[in-house]
């Protein structure tokens, strides 16, 4: 036992690596301890970052490797970011007195996810970037590319819409026919 010393340990540890690979593997172990210890000494602002760089290092299946991005629905990890929307028309129907049609783009960051919600009036999407999934009360969800549509009924819960990608973002155009005045587009489920 006293003649075990740190060159009979290291005696062990080369003799479970194939003749000729020791120097390479100890080259491996060091350049990646150092680069660790210099990720960490970083300026980061937080622990949190590092702890984040290692998680996504060894990454699953449910968090894609090296994307930070928030965990997919309901696995309780972390919120997923939320779309974005801008108005970029508002006009009154003139052949249909009280209603107007408002046209709205909305970015699906990566992953992005937008929760339960009703439209007061009728909803068309088109697609221009990316892939939605969306899902409407009483019908399976469906993923929608570029230039496809799906359509939602006035009232008729929308269960969610999504960017399932990690990577990539997402974008659609939604026409609205609304109350005069643009009217509000949003309700709670």
């Amino acid at each position: 036992m006293n003649d075990m010393n740190s060159s009979g340990r290291s005696t062990v540890i080369r003799s479970l690596l194939p003749t000729g690979r020791q120097p390479v593997a100890a080259g491996v172990a060091a350049a990646l301890l150092a680069f660790a210890a210099g990720w960490a000494l970083l300026p980061q602002g937080n622990k949190q970052n590092t702890v984040d760089w290692f998680a996504d290092l060894c990454s699953t299946v449910s968090r894609p490797m090296f994307s930070s991005a928030p965990a997919p629905a309901g696995s309780g990890i972390a919120a997923r970011p939320a779309t974005l929307s801008k108005v970029i028309s508002c006009e009154p129907l003139p052949n249909v007195p009280g209603k107007s049609v408002t046209t709205l783009l909305v970015d699906f960051p990566p992953l992005a996810y937008s929760p339960a919600h009703r439209h007061p009036g009728s909803v068309t999407a088109v697609i221009l970037a990316g892939t939605i999934r969306s899902q409407i009360a009483g019908s399976p969800p469906g993923d929608y590319r570029f230039g496809e549509t799906f359509f939602e009924p006035p009232g008729a819960l929308h269960m969610f819409a999504e960017n399932p990608d990690p990577v990539h973002a997402a974008k659609l155009v939604a026409v609205f026919v609304t109350e005069e005045n643009c009217g509000p587009l949003v309700l709670p489920p």
